[in-house]
């Protein structure tokens, strides 16, 4: 039985989202209504069934229904033919972990015994084609939503759509090369699975023995000392004893200072507690961070971090801006205490302009919980603000009866002109966003030389704002502290654009890498990692749940 040039297209409509039911009833369609695609016969289908039982498979997948609505319902992974694509897929997803990525999410043995045996069906065709989705999905975007781990992510994830990645695997010359391709080539995220790789070689084999717990050092012989010897040899630290292997000699010391190293511990090559309890439990909570720093890189996917931009990474309590891959402004800041209402969320948005003598128009939150209550008590209180109305006036405030208003019906606004003692100090660095947040400067100094610096309501203050303010403007002015001075010396507030506008990343990483490759870590302040890495395992558990 032929399927007429007219019964095809409506076909394709249909896998392009139009209702199935329009399809004529012939036998295949009648077949496909009441019974499940498991559970039809496998005999070879003539190839206009064939397009039918692809239609109907790819109509549930709106990626797929996209790429096989306009490639005329021609199999991709099929026959002889697509044997060279089934390997590259998967040969792509064996490389699931290196990522960070949960392998038993791919399904590569069922795909490899699919391989083995032929794929010639529809239903064998959409198996791989879904786990390209997959992939790509996940490689190119993250396997979370950052929205669903904690409300302070805000990050909109930029992912490529399935069907135009599909397109391009299906004319690619060399399909190993174009998947080879899709994961994040910045080489901060290299080093992040070089790192995560690095973390897995510290994982003992289960023959190798426990070291028991205890304080070894250069000079003491004891017989854990080598069960020591033996369980580092495993994990690539061999140190071949100077005399009695039950001496601990220079060569284990050194030994020792290499695991202590490669596992994120001061290398001191003194086998006290932490180092026992590290080399007995594998890779650990080291490789967390790893794991969710890798998540966040592919967050990042559809964001050029070769183009100039400002990168503020929130645990680390720095702010830089980047050009060309390279780091040519540093400061430090001070971010949003570590408290549900203050914390600084994540995103990305356009610096447009930087406000010279800044007014600080006082956020509502502020206003209502903090000095409204002062008000109340004594109407002269925060003298230091102007009370306005809707349209901007100033209002005086021996004309307000501060008392007869509660948080929720307080109309006016709170001001601060600019003045030496403003908070947000002499200039404020603006990327409109719908949270309110952006760089300023401060008349409080001395946070900065803080380790840990969360004492703001949200917003970021700067520690260098006026080199921060020279470098953003070099480039599009001959002389930009000239530029700066003069707007400063105004005493008025004054706009200076910022051309052309550069994005502004604000991320959070605890483990990150310098432009070496040696990871960095910082404190999960907001302990957003915690939350992404246990989100991660489920997704882990939960792909190894699922049927085949």
């Amino acid at each position: 039985m032929r399927l007429s040039g007219l019964i095809r297209a409506t076909v394709v409509a249909t896998v392009l989202g139009a209702v199935l039911t329009a399809v004529p009833r012939l036998a295949i369609a009648q077949a496909l209504e009441t019974a499940p695609v498991a559970a039809l016969p496998a005999p070879r289908l003539t190839f206009s069934e064939q397009e039918m039982l692809l239609a109907r498979q790819a109509a549930a997948y709106p990626g797929l229904a996209d790429f096989y609505g306009t490639n005329g319902l021609k199999p991709l992974f099929s026959g002889p033919e697509g044997a060279v694509r089934r390997a590259a897929l998967i040969a792509a997803i064996d490389e699931a972990a290196s990522h960070g990525l949960p392998p038993s999410r791919y399904r590569a043995q069922l795909l490899r015994q699919l391989d083995r045996e032929g794929v010639d069906t529809a239903e064998e065709e959409i198996r791989f084609a879904r786990v390209f989705a997959d992939w790509s999905h996940d490689i190119t975007g993250g396997i979370l939503d950052p929205a669903r781990v904690e409300p302070g992510i805000k990050r909109e994830v930029l992912r490529p759509r399935p069907g135009d990645l599909l397109r391009e695997f299906a004319t690619s010359a060399d399909p190993a090369a174009m998947l080879a391709a899709l994961p994040s080539q910045d080489p901060r995220y290299e080093a992040l699975r070089k790192a995560l790789a690095k973390q897995s070689r510290l994982v003992a084999p289960s023959d190798a023995p426990q070291v028991p717990e205890g304080l070894w050092r250069e000079g003491m012989s004891d017989p854990a000392i080598a069960a020591l010897r033996v369980r580092l040899a495993s994990v690539g630290f061999a140190a071949a004893p100077a005399g009695s292997p039950l001496t601990f000699d220079t060569p284990l010391a050194q030994a020792v200072a290499g695991f202590q190293q490669a596992a994120g511990l001061p290398a001191d090559g003194v086998a006290g507690p932490r180092t026992v309890a590290r080399i007995n439990r594998g890779p650990g909570a080291e490789a967390a961070p790893i794991l969710a720093a890798l998540e966040r890189m592919r967050w990042m996917y559809g964001h050029d971090l070769n183009a100039r931009h400002v990168w503020v990474n929130l645990p680390e309590f720095n702010a830089r801006i980047y050009e060309a891959g390279q780091e040519i402004f540093e400061t430090r800041v001070v971010i949003g205490k570590a408290k549900p209402d203050f914390e600084t969320p994540e995103f990305t948005e356009t610096m447009k302009y930087m406000v010279v003598n800044p007014r600080w128009n006082v956020p509502r939150s502020i206003t209502v919980k903090e000095y409204l209550p002062r008000l109340q008590a004594n109407r002269n209180a925060v003298s230091h603000l102007d009370v306005v109305d809707g349209a901007g006036n100033v209002i005086p405030r021996d004309r307000i009866d501060f008392r007869q208003y509660t948080a929720k019906t307080f109309p006016y606004r709170m001001r601060q002109k600019p003045s030496d003692d403003n908070a947000l100090g002499q200039v404020k660095f603006m990327f409109p966003n719908p949270w309110n947040i952006y760089l300023h400067d401060t008349p409080t100094r001395h946070l900065f030389n803080q380790s840990s610096r969360a004492y703001s309501h949200g917003c970021i203050r700067v520690g260098r704002p006026i080199d921060l303010a020279h470098e953003l403007l070099r480039g599009q002015v001959a002389d930009p502290a000239a530029v700066f001075d003069k707007a400063l010396r105004s005493g008025r507030e004054t706009y200076l654009n910022i051309r052309p506008p550069l994005p502004v990343h604000l991320v959070y990483f605890t483990a990150f890498p310098d432009e070496t490759g040696q990871i960095h870590r910082f404190p999960d302040i907001y302990g957003r990692d915690a939350l992404i890495h246990a989100a991660l395992v489920k997704a882990g558990l939960d792909s190894a749940a699922m049927d085949e």
